[in-house]
């Protein structure tokens, strides 16, 4: 599928926990997927009962010029919906949802950024990633990827484990936490205390939130489960790993010669290494 509208739905999503009631009431209104007759600025105001001010300071807060551009991309939205509709049988549900998901994931992706957290990886001395529960699986798969093209990476799902390595980093490092929700606390000191040893952070989660600016430097926003269609057939890692995976490429596009063939020689290191232990295991067995 080519991506060449993106939808306001994710962008909704991503701003909600900064914002006041009266924009999350707003919110609640437009993740329905409401279809009012007239969308006009003046009649949206009558019907939600606010000001036009007021929805133009909730398009510019969704990331918006204003309330005309949020409307355009809104109906737009709408109409990419309308296609799986009436989708009944579960395996299309399952690869809806996932369609679903990516589209979100396109709506949201700031490329400048990609580039630039590829690049801190580039630059760091060793690299942290961690997660807790089903993003640690997330992390896990993240040390996998990034080791086998010469990152110096590891990965953690233990929390006291994560508190002690976050202690002893400094500014040549780069820390990496994987969490959808961003709100347990020991997750977030984490962060927090590699952030004071100077060290490099990232946050990958799906509910961003203004005090995060205090101790990471790059929070980059994967889409949120609680308002996509069929949401409980997605498993929870998978905004992480798809992210994950858009990260690898942009790494992978930065001296790319050489790391595809770091990339070949681990491959190879590996199958030699699994060659080696099915003959001694033949060996043993005779």
């Amino acid at each position: 599928m080519q991506y060449t509208e993106k939808s306001a739905l994710p962008l909704i999503e991503a701003a909600y926990s900064n914002m006041t009631q009266t924009e999350k009431g707003i919110a609640h209104y437009f993740l329905e997927e409401n279809e009012p007759n007239d969308l006009s600025l003046k009649e949206m105001a009558h019907l939600l009962a606010v000001s036009e001010a007021t929805l133009v300071r909730f398009a510019k807060k969704c990331g918006f010029k204003g309330y005309r551009e949020f409307i355009f991309q809104y109906s737009n939205s709408l109409e990419m919906k309308k296609t799986g509709e009436n989708i009944a049988q579960s395996s299309l549900q399952v690869l809806n949802a996932y369609q679903d998901l990516l589209t979100k994931s396109y709506s949201l992706i700031r490329e400048e950024q990609i580039c630039k957290v590829a690049q801190m990886i580039s630059e760091a001395r060793r690299v942290y990633v961690g997660g807790i529960g089903s993003s640690g699986y997330a992390a896990r798969e993240m040390a996998y990827r990034f080791m086998r093209v010469g990152v110096g990476i590891e990965a953690f799902d233990d929390v006291d484990m994560m508190r002690m390595i976050s202690v002893f980093r400094d500014d040549q490092d780069l820390v990496f936490g994987l969490s959808l929700s961003g709100t347990r606390q020991e997750f977030l000191e984490y962060l927090h205390v590699a952030h004071q040893r100077k060290a490099k952070t990232v946050l990958i989660t799906s509910s961003p939130r203004e005090c995060f600016k205090e101790f990471v430097d790059e929070v980059i926003i994967v889409p949120s489960l609680l308002h996509l269609n069929h949401g409980n057939l997605i498993s929870p890692q998978f905004p992480l790993l798809v992210m994950i995976d858009i990260l690898y490429a942009a790494y992978m596009r930065q001296n790319r010669s050489e790391k595809e063939n770091l990339h070949g020689q681990t491959v190879q290191m590996v199958e030699r290494d699994r060659v080696l232990s099915d003959a001694q295991q033949s060996s043993s067995q005779k």
